[in-house]
């Protein structure tokens, strides 16, 4: 992926302290390690499980307590390669989302960005390493701790740039939905339907945000000719790699559709490539058929 040298986002805050060193993670003076993190991550990605009880299990702890809230301190983000990828592809999507939303008669908000380490006071909440990069509609912010993506090169083995920007263009499809208001009725509809409708629901939106993810790869690379050979396939290695389907099997050994909250890794393909391929806003709409 060709990025180095574009511009970078004025919208990227940087809450990192002192957590994470090493390659590891800080909970009640004990280090976690990757490993951990991951177990963390599946189990409260398909359980609902707090990340928090899982990794205090996994290290000989009870169930912790209240997360305290500790201060959020801002800085100017850092100057290190990751960092900087991570506030180029920003920048990009702020490009071509704003021109997608004027072409439609509209404006685009841009979101901000949070990079943080261990955990981080959100308007949804505590945010956790464990829980994975994330979008706060309360606060109009995405939310990544770095560490997550040395958990996709040593548990998925998805590595590239590419991938890496696919992770932000998803969580920025999230804030599309946000305030193209797609979120709040699907939130709605949430709310009237069963179990197994509610997590339906949540597909359909994760899968329209794959789409737009693939929307905003099309509109960059036709103005600035980001791709380069090997990134469609990395970022559809990395969509394959986090499917509910591939995430369950590796973590259980069995596979339960009726608990998809994301999608099956051949639908995440599916719905990236519809964005990448045709472009438009119109072809996400994954509300309106039957076929996934």
């Amino acid at each position: 992926m060709k990025w180095e040298g574009n511009r970078e986002s004025s919208n990227v805050e940087d809450a990192r302290g002192s957590e994470g060193r090493n390659g590891g993670f800080n909970l009640g003076g004990r280090s976690i390690g990757i490993g951990s993190i991951a177990i963390a991550l599946v189990a409260s990605y398909f359980f609902g499980v707090n990340p928090l009880t899982v990794l205090n299990l996994l290290n000989g702890g009870g169930v912790p307590g209240p997360v305290p809230q500790r201060q959020q301190v801002q800085q100017a983000p850092a100057n290190d390669r990751t960092t900087r990828l991570v506030s180029t592809v920003l920048a990009d999507t702020e490009d071509t989302w704003t021109q997608l939303f004027s072409a439609r008669g509209a404006r685009y908000v841009v979101p901000k960005l949070q990079i943080f380490s261990g955990t981080t006071s959100t308007a949804c909440g505590t945010g956790q390493t464990a829980s994975g990069p994330f979008y706060c509609p309360g606060d109009q912010k995405i939310y990544i701790d770095l560490a997550f993506y040395k958990l996709m090169q040593q548990r998925f083995q998805v590595s590239s740039d590419f991938a890496q920007a696919y992770v932000i263009a998803h969580e920025v499809g999230h804030h599309v939905q946000n305030i193209a208001g797609t979120m709040a009725k699907v939130e709605a509809a949430r709310e009237r339907a069963t179990p197994s409708q509610s997590n339906a629901l949540s597909v359909r939106l994760e899968l329209q945000a794959d789409c737009y993810a693939g929307v905003w790869a099309f509109h960059a690379n036709q103005a600035r000719s980001i791709l380069e050979v090997g990134d469609v396939e990395a970022a559809l290695a990395a969509a394959t790699a986090i499917g509910d389907d591939a995430l369950q099997q590796q973590q259980q050994g069995y596979v339960v559709p009726d608990s998809f909250t994301h999608g099956s890794s051949a639908q995440r393909v599916r719905w990236f490539k519809r964005g990448i391929e045709s472009g438009e806003m119109a072809s996400c709409n994954t509300f309106e058929t039957k076929q996934l």
